[in-house]
């Protein structure tokens, strides 16, 4: 009886977070009242504050879903971090960008309603603006340690190198859909690998492969 009633308040309390994420897609963050999730999820506000204690905790445990999708996991250094991130950036070779690049964009249908909330809410809410500008930050450093692990570039440009290909992953994850910007996801994802790499190898970005040339 106890796993039962367990289990079904795990649903209720998912049902709650899929109806805000799909309310905060439609309506946005800020139209969207603890009234209007509880009255989609088939419930009461009662019920919505026995599982979170406002409308901002909701928006916590929703990043919390972000991370797990992005397989960001915790760690005692910065809150958490994505490893496969930190291997990639410390390799810094074109091939293993691009793969990494490609692996991530394909979960951006998945995610992007939680990042586009999340962004949403740190726009009026102080809190979760921290929140995300310190969420943003654990990325950043992962790419500042992946650098420090290969000892490339001065140690006081690396954090800065981190803010930038952050910043240009995070604006094509939220805004890019195929045919945008002229670009399909091949033709996307070659620049922002060819982009990466300027940043994060030695050198300049290698150039892609070239098809043998048949002429002859």
């Amino acid at each position: 009886m106890a796993g039962l009633r367990e289990a079904q308040k795990r649903m209720t309390r998912q049902l709650l977070l899929d109806s805000a994420l799909d309310l905060f897609r439609t309506k946005g963050y800020a139209a969207t009242t603890v009234d209007d999730i509880a009255a989609a999820a088939g419930t009461t506000r009662v019920t919505f504050y026995a599982y979170f204690p406002s409308r901002s905790d909701l928006m916590r445990a929703l990043i919390g879903e972000l991370n797990e999708k992005l397989e960001r996991v915790d760690s005692p250094a910065r809150r958490s971090t994505a490893r496969r991130l930190v291997e990639v950036v410390q390799d810094g070779g074109r091939e293993a960008i691009t793969e990494w690049l490609y692996d991530v964009s394909g979960r951006w249908d998945s995610v992007r309603p939680h990042l586009v909330a999340a962004f949403e809410a740190a726009a009026v809410d102080p809190d979760l603006r921290g929140l995300v500008n310190a969420w943003l930050d654990e990325a950043v450093s992962d790419v500042e340690e992946g650098l420090h692990r290969a000892g490339r570039f001065a140690p006081d440009s690396r954090h800065l190198r981190g803010v930038l290909v952050i910043a240009q992953l995070d604006h094509v994850a939220r805004n890019w859909t195929p045919g945008r910007w002229k670009a399909d996801r091949e033709a996307m994802i070659d620049l922002l690998a060819e982009s990466w790499t300027g940043l994060l190898s030695d050198g300049a970005a290698e150039p892609p492969a070239q098809a043998p040339d048949d002429r002859a």
